[in-house]
């Protein structure tokens, strides 16, 4: 279980952590007001997804049978994976389908510390002969970097938290080696079994590892 829990949640912090920080870069540099909030709302929309529907769209898409990644995988001459009942597909569906739900959302603390950035520093970059990506990493990147470091102690605080709901959704006797983490697990004996002592005492042990970690 805290093999599991570990696995997913410095996956998470190595993949889903800086995809926000990287697309708020990005779109700083869209001059284009009309395009720039048109890939907001697109972007922030996942995160209003049910997760019921999440899971339900990738059960979707990955069926082995039917759904459209296997289609195309056949269509190319290879044979159909059963991503949700893999032990070696379901952590990177997971980190994937994290990625898309999260990182619009996520990246608004960054782009409100990027529109704090004064424009003259750009100005006088652009003067200097900078490039764009060149006024990137020598104004924007250090200019948000205090608030991607006090996000990323946050976000180890989390250590040992990863949501239970997305979990008990995707997670079935085929792939249980590697999707059962702490708070399934908590959930399981604490509710499920009644035994309510145990399951707030593992509980408790998540609570105070990931107040260590901050």
């Amino acid at each position: 279980l805290l093999i599991n829990t570990l696995s997913i949640s410095i996956l998470q912090i190595i993949f889903c952590f800086p995809i926000p920080v990287l697309f708020a870069l990005l779109l700083n540099e869209v001059r284009n007001a009309k395009l720039k909030k048109v890939v907001q709302t697109v972007s922030y929309l996942p995160h209003f997804i049910s997760l019921v529907a999440v899971c339900s769209i990738l059960s979707l898409l990955l069926n082995p049978s039917s759904g459209i990644i296997n289609r195309i995988i056949n269509f190319f001459g290879f044979e159909s994976i059963y991503f949700m009942g893999s032990t070696t597909w379901y952590r990177p569906v997971y980190i994937i389908s994290q990625i898309w739900q999260t990182f619009g959302f996520s990246s608004i603390i960054y782009i409100s510390a990027l529109s704090a950035v004064p424009q003259e520093l750009y100005e006088a970059a652009s003067v200097d002969g900078a490039s764009r990506f060149r006024q990137m990493l020598t104004i924007s990147l250090p200019s948000i970097m205090p608030t991607v470091i006090i996000m990323l102690i946050l976000e180890s605080g989390k250590l040992l938290s990863v949501g239970y709901e997305k979990t008990l959704l995707l997670q079935n006797s085929a792939n249980n080696a590697v999707a059962d983490i702490i708070s399934t697990f908590s959930y399981r004996v604490g509710l499920s079994q009644g035994m309510y002592s145990f399951g707030t005492a593992v509980d408790l042990f998540t609570g105070v590892i990931n107040c260590l970690m901050i």
